[in-house]
């Protein structure tokens, strides 16, 4: 019998994928960078230098593209409510569109504005500074132990950019008249030093993600011993480098000396059987350009087995199914970046803005699904307090009336060692306040008129 075949045109899909070529944007479109030259961006010297640090300096380089409004705006959010100081690489403010500077997603998260910012729940109740308890974990000054096999290693304090939604507001950049920062107070080689310690010292501990801040303000040497210590430690099986300049300052990643020395931790990371991996953290395709490629495709030719992206959801910058997919196509397809996780943003003071609902991350979830290959389409997290990064979809219950869902999970953090109860408990995340219906929000107003009358929380 003859097969049966569809006739007639394309299937209209909600989303229609176009295959879109990466560029440079024409920094030269900027005033102050109008006689810069191709050897000057592309020097991650040049880059470093010429940080935008605060509004003075945003103005000398945008000059008229934006109105005195938008820098009084974002005066004013530096002075009061910015939780991270202002530092935005050439590279990263060239990806911004000029057009539209006020509605631009990458201006949205690394140069918030007082106006972005909502005034009626700026923060959720339950936010707070070290949102996930990090430091709480810390077995080692810089050194979380969260998970059974693995640890975050924070080697530094600081990042070549400041997001505004930095989950680690609480350690890294500046102090800010908002917050007071935490410091590290070891010396670097003592910082390391405790860190090996405590590895040679556990062996249950397979896995490392050496962070910061960002490992690519880490003076190349000194990574490198660091990771060749590693190296030499034969439980430690995976390494994870995490640096948002892949994406935010390429440049770095493209000198010779750290391309030369990345081989040499690529290859002894081969030889020992040891997967050795870089993930960055791009939250729009506005970010990705030719140089960002050359910098991924660099680290793979060198010997890194994967280069996979982080990114945030975020309300304003890519939190629609069509964000998400332009973003996943261009990683996956032009860049020869894995997409990998998106986490939903943090509750962290001044972030209600951009975070949102548990159910609004599970519909995205279910929008990504089928277009990308399997193995690049990213899963949505909820990284929930004492538990860890969970998928939007396991829930164990939700009260959508009030925003709370509650998360079990399977392992015991090192705070809870002697918790019989750790397994067992259901742990509470809170959507933000302005996702709920009417009724949740007079719930949530009537809770903190009931903290403000007895001068502490009610929660």
């Amino acid at each position: 019998m003859a097969g049966r075949f569809l006739q007639g045109g394309p299937v209209t899909q909600p989303y229609e994928y176009r295959r879109r070529e990466l560029v440079e944007p024409d920094w030269t479109r900027f005033p102050g960078w109008r006689d810069v030259t191709r050897e000057q961006w592309e020097s991650a010297q040049w880059q470093r230098a010429h940080c935008v640090k605060n509004t003075k300096q945003l103005h000398t380089v945008l000059g008229d593209l934006a109105p005195d409004a938008f820098y009084d705006d974002l005066l004013a959010d530096q002075q009061g409510a910015a939780t991270m100081s202002m530092l935005v690489p050439p590279q990263m403010l060239n990806t911004m569109n000029t057009d539209d500077l006020h509605g631009d997603p990458i201006r949205r998260y690394m140069i918030p504005i007082a106006s972005d910012r909502r005034t009626d729940w700026p923060s959720h109740p339950n936010a707070s500074r070290d949102s996930l308890h990090e430091h709480d974990m810390w077995v080692a000054e810089g050194l979380t132990h969260r998970y059974p096999t693995k640890v975050l290693a924070e080697l530094l304090s600081t990042c070549p950019q400041y997001c505004g939604h930095c989950t680690r507001m609480d350690l890294v950049g500046n102090s800010t008249p908002a917050v007071d920062k935490l410091k590290l107070t070891l010396k670097p080689v003592d910082r390391y030093d405790a860190h090996i310690a405590y590895l040679n010292a556990h062996p249950g501990v397979r896995d490392v993600v050496v962070s910061g801040g960002d490992v690519a303000n880490v003076p190349w040497k000194h990574l490198e011993s660091y990771l060749m210590r590693l190296l030499d430690i034969e439980t430690i099986r995976d390494i994870r480098l995490a640096t948002k300049a892949l994406m935010g300052l390429p440049q770095h990643w493209l000198q010779p000396q750290v391309v030369e020395g990345l081989e040499r931790v690529a290859r002894t990371a081969a030889r020992r059987g040891v997967n050795l991996a870089i993930h960055t953290h791009v939250n729009h395709v506005q970010s990705l350009t030719p140089l960002v490629a050359r910098a991924a495709q660099t680290a793979l030719e060198v010997g890194v087995r994967d280069v996979r992206n982080q990114g945030v959801l975020m309300r304003g910058v890519n939190a629609t199914s069509t964000d998400l997919l332009d973003l996943c196509f261009a990683l996956q397809g032009e860049a020869g970046i894995l997409p990998y996780y998106f986490y939903m943003c943090d509750m962290i003071p001044g972030a209600e803005h951009w975070r949102v609902a548990v159910w609004q991350a599970q519909q995205l979830q279910h929008d990504l699904m089928g277009y990308l290959p399997g193995y690049a389409t990213p899963r949505i997290v909820c990284d929930v307090p004492f538990v860890g990064k969970r998928w939007v979809h396991m829930v164990t219950e939700y009260d959508r009336e009030h925003g709370i869902s509650y998360w079990t999970k399977n392992y015991r953090t090192s705070l809870e060692s002697e918790d019989d109860e750790a397994l067992a408990r259901q742990y509470p995340y809170y959507d933000p306040i302005d996702t709920l219906p009417e009724s949740g929000q007079k719930w949530w107003r009537k809770q903190q008129e009931g903290a403000a009358s007895d001068g502490g929380s009610a929660l």
